[in-house]
C-alpha cells in the first residue's frame, strides 16, 4: 500500500498544482465564484483514487489466499472461522484507513491554503463518499474472491458494481452531507458480507 499512498499523494498534489495555476491566471475571485455559483469542482479528478485503493488491497490480500489455498489452513486452527475472517478484514481495514487518513489530511491542508473554510467543508463532505466507496470496494472484493461458486461470484460482481455507483454519483459540492451517515452505515454492513462466501469456501462447495 506504500506505492498506492505515494501515487495518491501525487494525485492530490497534481490537483493543487492545477488550482495554483487557475489562481494565477484566473484570479482568486473568479475561482471562488466558479465554485460557489457555477458548481465547479476543483477536486473531481480525485473521485476514483480511494476506490482504487480498496480494489488494490482487496485483490492483493484475498486473491493469493484463495488461489494458493492458504486460507484453508487457517480453518484448522483452534479459532472460530468467522473470527479469523473478520480479523483479516479488520487488519486490511486498518491499513486502508491509515492510507486514507493521510490522503484526507493532505487534501484538507492543501484546500485550506487556497480556500475559506466554507468551501473546504463542502469539499470534504463531497469526497467522504469516495473514501467510503474504497472501504466498500475492499469488503465486496473479499465477498467475491472468497466465493467458491462461480454463478454466485458473477452475481455478486454485478450487484457490487451497481452498488458502488451510489457512492460516486456526481453532485454539487457539499450535496452529500445529508447522505454520508447513511452511506457510512451501508459500508459498515458490507464489512461482514464476506462471511457468506467464507462459509461456503470452508465447506468446500463448488
Amino acid at each position: 500500500m506504500a506505492g498506492y499512498l505515494l501515487l495518491g499523494l501525487i494525485a492530490v498534489g497534481m490537483i493543487f498544482i492545477k488550482v495554483q495555476h487557475d489562481f494565477t491566471f484566473s484570479g482568486g475571485k473568479n475561482m471562488w465564484n466558479g465554485i460557489l455559483f457555477q458548481y465547479y469542482s476543483y477536486f473531481s479528478s480525485f473521485k476514483f483514487i480511494p476506490l482504487a485503493g480498496g480494489l488494490i488491497l482487496g485483490i492483493s490480500q484475498f486473491f493469493p489466499e484463495t488461489v494458493e489455498k492458504r486460507i484453508k489452513l487457517t480453518y484448522h486452527l483452534p479459532v472460530n472461522e468467522n473470527k479469523i475472517l473478520l480479523q483479516m478484514m479488520g487488519y486490511g481495514t486498518l491499513i486502508l484507513a491509515a492510507a486514507y487518513i493521510v490522503l484526507f489530511v493532505f487534501f484538507w491542508a492543501m484546500s485550506s491554503s487556497f480556500f475559506p473554510k466554507e468551501i473546504v467543508f463542502d469539499a470534504l463532505t463531497s469526497i467522504t463518499p469516495w473514501f467510503l466507496s474504497g472501504f466498500t470496494t475492499y469488503y465486496l472484493i473479499g465477498l467475491i474472491v472468497l466465493e467458491p461458486i462461480w454463478r454466485y461470484r458473477f452475481f455478486y460482481l454485478i450487484v457490487s458494481a451497481f452498488f458502488i455507483t451510489i457512492y460516486l454519483h456526481s453532485a454539487v459540492n457539499g450535496a452529500y452531507i445529508t447522505m454520508n451517515f447513511t452511506l457510512a452505515i451501508s459500508t459498515v454492513i458490507s464489512s461482514i458480507a464476506l462471511l457468506f462466501s467464507g462459509y461456503r469456501f470452508r465447506k468446500g462447495e463448488q
